[in-house]
């Protein structure tokens, strides 16, 4: 059911105030004094904001699905994940994709489109995901990563990404509900 357009900014918070805690280039936070539609007041809601991000379902004309496997300094493991990136001013998001896809992969090419757009954590993050599944990719060139990143390209077949979803092998939800998405409508449309 969609709510109308006086629901929806019935529902809406008053920003009394706002601060910012910290401003680097990865952790932007601040703390904002808000009023719920009921008249509380919340004196202390942060929001973590940061700029959209991408990802990407690759999968290479032979069927392999494109993946990287990277060390992951928080949960301490060494993570296979999906191609994902910041999308940079000045880009479409789908250049984003692409570019993020050639310099961390060297895949590229293909036919794009977007499958959903997410968010990570809608009550305290400002950004959303912008997921997106390439099929037909090649191998166009060597990777071109930044200095801090150190990333392995990881081909995988079909049965193998499945056999990680269902084995709880991937951690990261922005590339989990794409991915069960894919496969879920796939089989739909066979």
């Amino acid at each position: 059911m969609k709510e109308s357009k006086d629901i929806e900014t019935a529902k809406r918070w008053k920003t009394l105030k706002s601060e910012y805690l910290i401003r680097r280039p990865w952790l932007t936070a601040r703390r904002d004094v808000v009023q719920l539609p009921n008249g509380e007041i919340n004196d202390e809601f942060y929001v973590l904001e940061y700029p959209d991000w991408v990802n990407v379902i690759a999968i290479t004309e032979d069927d392999h699905f494109v993946f990287v496997r990277q060390y992951r300094y928080a949960l301490d493991v060494l993570s296979i994940e999906l191609c994902a990136g910041v999308a940079e001013p000045g880009e479409t998001i789908e250049q984003s994709a692409r570019r993020e896809l050639l310099e961390e992969t060297g895949y590229g090419g293909g036919e794009w489109r977007e499958v959903m757009t997410i968010g990570q954590n809608p009550s305290t993050c400002n950004n959303l995901t912008h997921c997106f599944v390439a099929k037909g990719v090649k191998h166009l060139q060597e990777q071109h990563l930044d200095r801090t990143e150190d990333i392995d390209v990881v081909l995988l077949t079909r049965d193998e990404v499945l056999d990680m979803l269902r084995g709880d092998t991937l951690k990261q939800a922005l590339m989990l509900a794409p991915l069960w998405r894919y496969f879920a409508t796939e089989e739909l449309e066979k």
